[in-house]
C-alpha cells in the first residue's frame, strides 16, 4: 500500500531553560492510502505534539518525515505552509467557523488559500463537499443557526473541499454528545470507505474502536498499532 504519512526516528525535544523534556522517541509510522487510523494516548504521551508534526504545524528535532512522497522535514516555513494547505484537511474539536459567514461561504475559504484548486467555481465545489457531508439543506445557514454536528459537519466538507491526501481530525468528536458523536465517526467511515485516508487524534477508546487501525502511544513512543476488538454480537 503506497504511503501518504511515513516517519523514521522522529524525535520531538522541548527546551525550557536548562531542562529538556523529550516529547517523542524515535516514531517510525507508515499510514498507507485509504487507511483509517487512530492515535490513542494519554495526556503527555506524545500524541499531539506527533499531530503537530504530522500536519506540518511544528517540526521534529530529529528524524525523517513524508507526506505523500514528499519529505516535509527540510522544508522552510513558506514551502511548510504550502504542503499544509495542499495536502492535508484538518478537523478540530472547536470546529473553528467564521461565525459572520454561511456554512457555503467556510467551506469556499480554503479555496481562497489554494494556488491548486481545480478550474471549476469555488462555490460549485463548496456545494458539493456540502452535499457530500448531508448537509445540502443546511448551506445557508450561518453557525449559530447549526447544531454542534452540524458545524462539524461544515467542518469536515471544508477540510475535504481541496481533496487532500490526508484528512487529520484532532478530537473531532470532543465537544458533542455520544450520538452525534457515533454520527459524525459514521461520515468518518463512509468518506474512508470512498478512498480518503483518514488519521485521527483521540483519547476515547470507543471513538478509536471505530477506525480500521488503532495506534497506541505512552511516553513518547508507539507501543502498539492494532486493528480495534471486534465488537460481540449477542445471542439470540
Amino acid at each position: 500500500m503506497e504511503a501518504v504519512i511515513r516517519t523514521a526516528g522522529l524525535t520531538k525535544v522541548y527546551t525550557t531553560g536548562e531542562v529538556q523534556v523529550q516529547a517523542l522517541r524515535g516514531v517510525a509510522l507508515s499510514v498507507g492510502r485509504g487507511d483509517f487510523a487512530a492515535i490513542m494516548g494519554a495526556s503527555g504521551s506524545g500524541k499531539s505534539t506527533l499531530m503537530n508534526i504530522l500536519g506540518c504545524l511544528d517540526y521534529p528535532t530529529s528524524g525523517e518525515y513524508y507526506l505523500d512522497g514528499v519529505r516535509v522535514n527540510t522544508l522552510d516555513r513558506n514551502q511548510l505552509a504550502a504542503i499544509r494547505n495542499q495536502k492535508i484537511g484538518f478537523v478540530f474539536q472547536g470546529f473553528n467557523l467564521l461565525t459572520r459567514t454561511s456554512a457555503l461561504e467556510n467551506v469556499e475559504l480554503p479555496m481562497l488559500y489554494s494556488r491548486n484548486h481545480k478550474q471549476e467555481s469555488p462555490r460549485l465545489l463548496a456545494r458539493m463537499a456540502l452535499e457530500r457531508v448531508g448537509l445540502a439543506d443546511r448551506m445557508h445557514h450561518h453557525p449559530n443557526q447549526l447544531s454542534g454536528g452540524q458545524q462539524q459537519r461544515v467542518a469536515i466538507a471544508r477540510a475535504l473541499v481541496n481533496q487532500p491526501a490526508l484528512l487529520l481530525a484532532d478530537e473531532p468528536t470532543g465537544n458533542l454528545d455520544t450520538r452525534t458523536s457515533q454520527e459524525i465517526m459514521n461520515l468518518f467511515g463512509e468518506l474512508n470507505r470512498l478512498g480518503m485516508t483518514v488519521l485521527l487524534i483521540t483519547h476515547e477508546r470507543d471513538i478509536a474502536e471505530c477506525a480500521r487501525r488503532i495506534i497506541e502511544m505512552r511516553d513518547g513512543e508507539i507501543v502498539s498499532d492494532h486493528p480495534p476488538k471486534k465488537k460481540e454480537v449477542s445471542g439470540p
